[in-house]
């Protein structure tokens, strides 16, 4: 029975792997018919013009300044974007699509927008 264990995992892990895989394609067509840059192509101090998915928003306070933070998904990288001053935004949560403008900067994780601009997609978009 450990043998049939040990392939129920390795083809549980398989699947996962299909459907990240599946998702990542599906978001970068997305963005490549947006006519957006890629995210994994990005370069420090460029202005890009990006969209994708918000894997994750996060809320930090720095010494009383409100700081909330969208890490965006297109298939080929994320980036954080960073709105200063801002506890949360309306639309802005987890799985929301949306299209964002800004000069990129190097971040501790990854690279990051600093206030961008940005629209909500909706289904089709």
């Amino acid at each position: 029975m450990p043998a049939l264990s040990a392939r129920l995992r390795r083809l549980s892990k398989s699947l996962r792997t299909s459907r990240e895989h599946l998702e990542a394609e599906d978001e970068e067509r997305s963005a490549s018919r947006r006519g957006t840059d890629p995210i994994g192509s990005l370069a420090s101090r460029q202005r890009a013009r990006v969209s994708g998915v918000l894997q994750a928003v996060t809320y930090r306070s720095s010494q009383d300044k409100p700081i909330l933070v969208g890490q965006l998904y297109d298939g080929t990288g994320s980036i954080d974007l960073v709105w200063w001053g801002r506890r949360r935004i309306a639309g802005i949560k987890p799985g929301a699509h949306l299209l964002a403008e800004g000069r990129v900067a190097d971040g501790i994780h990854r690279q990051q927008i600093h206030n961008p601009a940005y629209q909500l997609l909706g289904p089709g978009q």
